[in-house]
C-alpha cells in the first residue's frame, strides 16, 4: 500500500473543501436541513456538475470520473468535515455500485448517467430498520431481515410482466426526496425464498414517503410505505443480491469512516481555537494540564481513526473487508471529539445555536444507522473467527 495521495486525490480535497468552506457554513448548513428536501439543491448542482462527486466512482463508460471507492471516501472526509447534507451517501455509495454490480445493460445505460450527472438521486430501502443487518455490519444477512415470507418487512409478488411491492422501510436515507428507490424485498414461497432487488418511480402511485424526524437533522431519513406499487427488477432473479449487499456494505463503511473522521476533525479543531481563547483565572484554559491531557488524547484517536479509515479506503478498492472495524474506530473517535467539545466549551457548548451539538448527533445518530460500535466490532471478530477456540490433540 502506497500511503501518499496522488496529486489528484489532493486536488479533490482541495477543491471540495475550498467549496464548502465557502457554500457551507454554520447558517447555510442550518438554512439547508430546514428545507423540505433537507439539502440544498444549488449545493448539490455544485458538487455533481462542477466536482462531479455522484460519479466519482462510476466508469467513464456511464459518463463518470473513473475512480474507485477510495476517492469517494477521500471526498466524503471532506464533506464530513462540514456535515454538508447532499444526496451524495445515498446515491452514490449506496445505490450506485449495486446498480453497477447487479443491473442489466439497459438498466446501467438509463440510469448511471443520469447519477453521475446528479440529474437522478437515489435511496436504498431496506425493510424495517435493518439497513446495518442488511449490509453485513453488524449481523448475518441471510435474508429473513427483508421478510422471511413471513408478515413485515417487504414483500413482492409478480403481476403479469412484472412485479408488485407491499410493505414497508423506516429508515431510508434521503428516501423523502429520491427520484428513484432501490427496494429490497422478499420474494417467493417458502421453498423458493430469495432476498431481490427493485426499483421504484418516486412518483408510483402507492407509494408513500414520509421525512422522519431524525436525531440529526444533517442525515434526512423517511419513512417509505408501498401499497401494491409497481416496480421493476434489478438485473435478473438470479442474481446474489446478498453477496452483492455484503461487499457493498464494505465500501459504504469505509465511506462512512472518511466522513466520521473529517467530523472529528473538525469539531477537534473547533474546540481547540476556542481554548486557546477562552481564559480563566487570568489565563487561557488552554494552558492548563487537565485540558492538554484530555485533547492530546482525542487527537491520538482522531489520528488512529484518520489511519484506520484511509486504509479501509484503499482496501475496499482493492477487495480486502476492514471496512466496518474502520468504521467503529471513526465513529469512537467521533464522539469523543464531540463530547469532549462540548464539555470545554462550556455553557455554550450545551446550547441550540453552537454547533457542537449537530457533531454529536451525528456521531449517535450514525451509530443507530450502523452500528453501534460494539456491534461492528463484535461481527467483525466473528466473521474472521477471532475467538474461535482450537482443539490441539497430541
Amino acid at each position: 500500500m502506497d500511503a501518499g495521495f496522488t496529486a489528484e486525490q489532493d486536488e479533490i480535497r482541495r477543491t471540495l473543501r475550498e467549496l464548502l468552506r465557502k457554500r457551507c457554513g454554520p447558517a447555510e448548513l442550518r438554512a439547508a436541513v430546514d428545507t423540505p428536501a433537507g439539502h440544498d439543491p444549488a449545493l448539490w448542482t455544485a458538487l455533481a456538475e462542477h466536482l462531479g462527486l455522484p460519479g466519482l466512482a462510476l466508469p467513464e463508460t456511464y459518463g463518470g470520473v473513473g475512480c474507485s471507492v477510495t476517492e469517494l471516501a477521500l471526498a466524503c472526509e471532506e464533506t464530513g468535515r462540514f456535515l454538508a447534507p447532499s444526496p451524495l451517501l445515498a446515491t452514490a455509495a449506496l445505490v450506485a455500485p449495486l446498480l453497477l454490480a447487479l443491473g442489466t445493460d439497459a438498466q446501467r445505460a438509463e440510469l448511471l448517467p443520469r447519477i453521475a450527472d446528479g440529474s437522478l438521486t437515489a435511496a436504498l430501502a431496506v425493510p424495517g430498520t435493518h439497513l446495518a443487518t442488511a449490509l453485513a455490519l453488524t449481523g448475518d444477512n441471510a435474508g429473513d431481515w427483508a421478510g422471511g415470507g413471513r408478515a413485515g418487512g417487504v414483500q413482492a409478488r409478480r403481476a403479469g410482466d412484472g412485479w408488485r411491492l407491499y410493505g414497508q422501510a423506516d429508515q431510508v436515507l434521503d428516501g423523502h426526496s429520491a427520484r428513484l428507490l432501490l427496494v429490497a424485498a422478499h420474494a417467493g414461497g417458502f421453498a423458493r425464498s430469495r432476498t431481490l432487488l427493485f426499483l421504484v418511480r418516486g412518483d408510483a402511485d402507492g407509494l408513500v414517503r414520509i421525512r422522519q424526524t431524525a436525531l440529526d437533522a444533517t442525515r434526512p431519513q423517511a419513512r417509505v410505505q408501498l401499497r401494491d406499487v409497481e416496480a421493476e427488477l434489478l438485473g435478473d432473479e438470479g442474481a446474489d443480491v446478498l453477496a452483492a449487499l455484503a461487499a457493498l456494505g464494505d465500501g459504504a463503511a469505509a465511506v462512512l469512516a472518511g466522513e466520521a473522521v473529517g467530523a472529528a476533525d473538525q469539531v477537534l479543531g473547533l474546540t481547540v481555537e476556542y481554548v486557546r481563547q477562552r481564559e480563566q483565572f487570568g489565563r487561557p484554559i488552554g494552558s492548563f494540564q487537565a485540558v492538554k491531557h484530555r485533547l492530546a488524547e482525542v487527537y491520538v484517536q482522531v489520528q488512529a481513526a484518520r489511519s484506520a479509515a484511509y486504509y479501509a479506503a484503499w482496501a475496499a478498492a482493492h477487495g480486502d473487508g476492514v471496512g466496518a472495524l474502520a468504521l467503529a474506530q471513526a465513529l469512537e473517535a467521533l464522539r469523543s471529539a464531540a463530547a469532549e467539545g462540548i464539555q470545554l466549551h462550556g455553557g455554550i457548548g450545551f446550547t441550540w445555536e453552537h454547533e457542537a451539538h449537530l457533531y454529536f448527533k451525528r456521531a449517535c445518530g450514525d451509530e443507530l444507522l450502523f452500528g453501534p460500535v460494539h456491534r461492528l466490532r463484535a461481527h467483525a471478530a466473528g466473521e474472521a473467527q477471532l475467538f474461535e477456540s482450537t482443539e490441539v490433540t497430541v
